[in-house]
């Protein structure tokens, strides 16, 4: 579990089915499988050697993410380790699993901060967009400042602080980005779902002593 805030940058290296990853900016205390977000996806660390550590990446992963033919030698890379239960919650609960992808439309440089416009490139993720709620864009926890398309098209504004420490400062417009949605949406999602189908099934499942046994209360 991650919180989408940002603890450092590396430099994305490839070698054959894995990738190593140069740490550029602060390092932080990490060990043989543990897990780090590399620009949001969740992945295991399996060397450690100096500043670099070494990853696996499912077939699935390089499929669905920018680290695949979208990638590039000594692209930058945010990181960020699992959180701790005693640390802060400073961004919001991120997973490291990526919904999809979205592309790059727009960059506008305001006075003092920038807004950058992303669509998605599967517009079934769109119903995570909510104006004014979270999204995590290469694993940064960020604000929906607003949306266009019903969702489809949102735009975030970004602080200096975000802008100077992350790779989001390396982006261009038609870049590629990987997109994670609140996971608190995701289960009210699921809830609503759940209780819709129950009602379309006319589901009812009253708590009886016959219950109780059924489902291992006998005792």
């Amino acid at each position: 579990m991650f919180t989408g805030i940002i603890q450092s940058v590396g430099k994305l290296k490839k070698e054959k089915d894995f990738l190593i990853i140069e740490i550029l900016d602060e390092p932080f205390d990490m060990q043989i499988g543990d897990s780090i977000a590399v620009n949001g996806i969740c992945l295991t660390v399996k060397e450690i050697s100096n500043n670099q550590f070494k990853v696996d990446v499912s077939e699935e992963t390089f499929k669905k993410t920018t680290l695949g033919d979208k990638s590039s030698i000594n692209q930058i890379v945010n990181l960020e380790p699992a959180i701790r239960l005693s640390d802060r919650l400073g961004g919001h609960i991120v997973s490291g699993h990526i919904d999809g992808l979205g592309k790059v439309e727009n960059i506008e440089k305001l006075e003092k901060s920038w807004m950058l416009k992303i669509k998605w490139q599967n517009k079934k993720f769109s119903k995570y967009i909510v104006d004014k709620g979270s999204i995590c864009v290469n694993g940064i926890s960020l604000t929906i400042a607003k949306s266009e398309n019903q969702g489809e098209i949102f735009t975030i504004a970004i602080i200096p602080h975000t802008w100077d420490n992350t790779n989001l400062k390396n982006l261009s417009i038609g870049d590629s980005v990987n997109l994670e949605g609140d996971a608190l949406i995701k289960y009210v999602e699921k809830l609503l779902l759940f209780n819709k189908n129950r009602e379309s099934d006319n589901f009812s499942e009253e708590i009886s002593s016959n219950w109780l046994k059924e489902n291992g209360w006998d005792k």
